[in-house]
Order: C-alpha cells, then sequence, then structure tokens
C-alpha cells in the first residue's frame, strides 16, 4: 500500500457535541500525521459538490443540509496505507454494526449522524483533499 493521504471530515454532529477533540485524539492514537488541518463550516455549494456522486438518491438534500448544519474539522490525514487504516478506524456506516472502539461505535448517533467521513479510494481522495486543501496548506 505505501504512504498514502486521505481525507478526514469531522462531521456537524460530532463537532457539535464536542467529541472532535476525542476523535482528533483517537486519530493521533493510531499513528496517522496530520499534515492539514481546518474548522469551517460548509457552504451549500461545497456540500453539493463534495457530495455530488449522490445527487441522484433520495437522501442527497438531507445529507447536504446535515452537513451544512454547523462547523466540521476537515483534515489530511498521512499514514501507511491511510485510507483502509482510517476507514477500519471509523467502523461501518451504521454505527449499531460497527465495530467496538471504532469511532462510529463510540460517537455516532445513527445512520445519517455517523459523525465522520473518510476517503474510500487513492482517486478519491486526491479528489477530495484538493476540494479543501491548496497545496501550500499541506505540511509534508
Amino acid at each position: 500500500m505505501g504512504l498514502q493521504r486521505t481525507l478526514a471530515i469531522i462531521k456537524p454532529d460530532a463537532v457539535g457535541r464536542g467529541v472532535a477533540a476525542d476523535i482528533l485524539s483517537r486519530i493521533h492514537t493510531t499513528k496517522f500525521q496530520i499534515v492539514a488541518i481546518k474548522s469551517m463550516r460548509l457552504t451549500k455549494t461545497q456540500a453539493e459538490g463534495f457530495y455530488a456522486v449522490h445527487r441522484e438518491r433520495p437522501f442527497f438534500r438531507d445529507l447536504v443540509e446535515f452537513m451544512i448544519s454547523g462547523p466540521v474539522v476537515v483534515q489530511v490525514l498521512e499514514g501507511e496505507g491511510a485510507i483502509a487504516k482510517y476507514r477500519d478506524l471509523m467502523g461501518a456506516t451504521d454505527p449499531a454494526k460497527a465495530a467496538g472502539g471504532t469511532i462510529r461505535k463510540l460517537y455516532a448517533r445513527s445512520i445519517g449522524e455517523n459523525s465522520v467521513h473518510g476517503s474510500d479510494a487513492p482517486e478519491t481522495a486526491i479528489k477530495e483533499i484538493a476540494q479543501f486543501f491548496s497545496g501550500n496548506e499541506i505540511v509534508g
């Protein structure tokens, strides 16, 4: 797998409940390097663009509204096999099905309010990172 980068987002539900620092701590414990990080509030245009792949799905509007409902913490994580490693740390989308000790098992409230996002493939990671960070914002 080698050294990879992945986009990680702590979503509005987790930020709003004050568990973003706990999630960041779990990321550090798993030995990721955070090479870029910022707190921001997504615009409707940004959220629609980010989730464009789901545009035709029935949950698209609710997803966009959720993602613009409060601040998020957007990060670029770097490490060996970072994409798969972070997806393992996140756990299943449905927190009821997530493995013990994963972020979603510990912090998510539902499939919709699942606390975190992570890129699903190297190509996706490149595209997603570019949506939030310019080259000079990434350290390393």
